[in-house]
């Protein structure tokens, strides 16, 4: 495809995926793409990363599997382009409703609105048990604020890479680049932690991925900021900027810390800060340590308010280079 009918596939999809988000009844009949990468993951996890290895060993054969896997999910990237092209405008719309199903608007923002829902009509249990699928925290060292706070930073992280990031690499690189960007993201997510069995193994996985996602990170900073002017006003868009340049380093992630940053600031909330993963304490600075030391559920839905409009100017700025590539 050219790279108007790329930005033009883009846009429908983003419209798309607002609109029906993930169809639970077309994947209880079939598996998701993603799950099927997890699977070639596991698979490549249980072949070549045995305990019997050095770490040397397990860091060759993790940099042998992941470019493999990227080698792999661009192939099928090509061929899934060369076959929908066959069809004329009606390949447009098959290739329009495959790239909805890597994009996570409504669903991100349905999960994350679960929270506050939970909190409201079953309390502080409810909001654990919510905000449980979706971050990696101990969920019983949660009080209210932090449940709030876990699930804003989650909706802020997964803009940039739930969101932008495949938006960016699809409007650049087509279904090639797409693919590519979900197994990779994939990868980090399932072997890129620093424990024992994957600090060699998904070293290049983790690496790879913190490149892939550099440039949506930053540009995630300037469409949260848009966000937050369009529902919050002038200052709150300034703030979004302000504060994302002060502190979004301090995250230990050098990406997840700019949308968060970000966010932290569209809201006037502190995010990040110290928090329990599996046990053991993660100690970190608190990002807008000016901002309001209490977060509620009403700032997790002004968080999806913003979160919306931020998509909104994904969504226009396609539109916007549709038109220019015309």
């Amino acid at each position: 495809m050219t790279i108007d009918e790329n930005l033009l596939v883009l846009l429908l999809a983003l419209l798309l995926d607002r609109i029906a988000g993930d169809p639970q009844w077309l994947w209880s009949r079939m598996p998701h793409p993603v799950v099927v990468f997890g699977a070639a993951i596991s698979y490549a996890d249980r072949q070549l990363n045995p305990a019997s290895l050095t770490g040397s060993q397990r860091r060759m054969n993790g940099i042998a599997a992941i470019l493999a896997l990227l080698l792999l999910t661009v192939a099928a990237g090509f061929v899934f382009n060369r076959f929908f092209a066959l069809f004329g405008p009606v390949g447009i719309l098959l290739e329009t409703g495959l790239v909805a199903i890597f994009l996570a608007q409504k669903s991100l923002a349905d999960h994350v609105a679960a929270v506050a829902l939970a909190l409201r009509d079953e309390g502080l249990t409810g909001g654990r048990a919510a905000v449980s699928r979706i971050v990696g925290r101990d969920p019983e060292t949660l009080d209210e604020p932090a449940v709030c706070r876990a699930a804003i930073e989650s909706l802020a992280e997964n803009f940039s890479d739930g969101v932008v990031a495949p938006a960016l690499w699809y409007a650049v690189f087509g279904l090639p680049g797409l693919f590519a960007y979900k197994m990779l993201n994939t990868a980090d997510s399932m072997i890129g932690h620093k424990s024992e069995k994957y600090i060699d193994f998904g070293w290049a996985a983790a690496r790879l991925d913190d490149v892939a996602n550099w440039p949506a990170a930053r540009l995630s900073i300037l469409l949260i900021a848009a966000g937050a002017w369009i529902r919050r006003g002038t200052s709150a868009g300034r703030e979004a900027i302000r504060v994302a340049m002060r502190d979004g380093a301090l995250h230990r992630s050098p990406n997840s810390g700019r949308p968060e940053a970000a966010m932290a600031g569209a809201l006037n909330v502190q995010l990040a800060g110290p928090r329990i993963y599996g046990g053991v304490i993660v100690r970190e600075p608190m990002i807008n340590d000016t901002g309001r030391d209490v977060a509620t559920s009403g700032d997790i839905e002004e968080g999806v308010s913003v979160f919306y409009a931020s998509c909104m100017v994904l969504a226009g700025i396609t539109f916007g280079l549709f038109l220019c590539f015309l």
